[in-house]
């Protein structure tokens, strides 16, 4: 099986153990794990917000960071320690209290599912939020506060809590190989990297 969107090079992706999708009812339930894969069959509708692809997404990064500039947050200084490098993600919370991650194409890096990140690579850490979260996901999503900074493998990473106000997640780009929704006590199961415990902790203690 080959990914239908190719990455950045202009290869196609092949997928060597493609993910499944799950019932769709699962996406309206909300003690169930739902999971898509490229192009699947989605609902019109989760929790009144309907799943529709994003086609006005912004073209440049001017447009990225305007978008971004219109939820300011409060944040404290982001400073990575010697050796790593700076990235951002996000972790977003739907309205029955689920959260989406999504499923590395291949398994990269190892990770079997994890939240959506990446390098900044000259980009501020709430753009690269928002620009990982539409790539990997396929959702658009707004910033809802910061979360937490994590030392990762590579990166020193910081996360911000968002919710899903567009996109459809079968749009995934070629990183993705699955889009997942899962009650937050099924975290810690899916993802399988301890890099994203410290995240799960803090989900856990955002709202208290």
């Amino acid at each position: 099986m080959y990914h239908p969107r190719k990455n950045e090079k202009g290869d196609s992706v092949k997928i060597h153990y493609p993910s499944q999708s799950s019932v769709i009812n699962a996406w309206t339930d909300s003690a169930a794990t739902a999971c898509v894969v490229p192009d699947g069959l989605m609902p019109q509708a989760i929790n009144g917000l309907a799943i529709t692809t994003w086609k006005d997404y912004p073209q440049t990064s001017v447009d990225w960071e305007a978008l971004a500039e219109t939820t300011p947050l409060t944040e404290p200084p982001f400073d990575a320690p010697a050796g790593l490098k700076k990235a951002s993600g996000v972790v977003v919370r739907e309205l029955d209290g689920r959260i989406w991650v999504v499923a590395p194409s291949n398994a990269f890096g190892g990770y079997k599912a994890t939240f959506p990140k990446g390098r900044l690579e000259g980009k501020s850490a709430k753009v690269t939020a928002l620009i990982e979260a539409f790539e990997e996901s396929g959702l658009r999503v707004r910033l809802l506060g910061y979360l937490v900074d994590v030392a990762r493998s590579t990166t020193y990473t910081r996360y911000y809590l968002a919710e899903r106000v567009g996109g459809n997640p079968a749009d995934m780009g070629w990183e993705s190989q699955a889009v997942i929704l899962a009650p937050l006590a099924e975290l810690p199961v899916l993802l399988n990297s301890s890099n994203d415990l410290p995240i799960i902790e803090a989900l856990k203690n955002y709202d208290q």
